[in-house]
């Protein structure tokens, strides 16, 4: 039970797929201008992370591991992230469409999402049970929305103060991301702990 919840903290903390691994930036800094749409981007990342976690396990254990066809997991695994992400775009659309539209091209950009794919990747790599799995999935999900609201909330409190010119925008969101990763790296000792 505790290597689930070392894994689950790692995966959320130490090992933060957004400020650790630098992996699904696009979305870290293009949906962040609102705590709303961040968050509900968590929300769908979480759902395709958890999801492609189970399925590519699930994939790799019983299809591509015993026939021998490792050579085909990236077609694979993008083939069903790809395949997760159409469905939830789809349940989006229909469900709320001032959702849809907040999101823009970042909604069907979750397909090409680092994170999520680094994901499945890592499952398969570390062979990992299916319990590890979910746990990891789960972790990976919390700790990609959390850095995302984290990352909302700041802009947000930003804008109304003083910023100079030359920082204003991208070059001011790039400085958050950079410090927000620093003080991440606090969590690093957890790992030794």
């Amino acid at each position: 039970m505790s290597e689930l919840l070392l894994l689950f903290v790692g995966a959320a903390l130490v090992n933060n797929f957004l400020l650790s691994r630098f992996l699904g930036i696009c979305p870290f800094l293009g949906v962040t201008r609102e705590v709303k749409a961040a968050a509900s981007m968590g929300a769908a990342v979480t759902f395709v992370m958890l999801v492609t976690g189970v399925v590519v396990w699930l994939l790799q254990t019983y299809v591509l591991g015993p026939l021998g066809l490792a050579y085909l997991q990236y077609v694979a695994f993008i083939l069903v992230i790809a395949v997760l992400v159409q469905l939830l775009e789809m349940v989006i659309r229909k469900m709320s469409p001032a959702l849809y539209e907040a999101f823009g091209i970042y909604l069907p950009l979750i397909t090409t999402n680092c994170a999520i794919l680094g994901l499945a990747l890592l499952v398969v790599i570390n062979g990992y049970s299916l319990a590890q799995t979910l746990v990891f999935a789960i972790g990976s999900a919390a700790g990609f929305t959390l850095a995302m609201v984290m990352m909302a909330s700041i802009r947000e409190e930003m804008e109304f103060a003083d910023v100079p010119p030359a920082l204003q925008g991208t070059a001011l969101s790039l400085l958050i991301a950079g410090l927000m990763s620093l003080a991440f790296l606090g969590f690093s000792g957890l790992a030794a702990a």
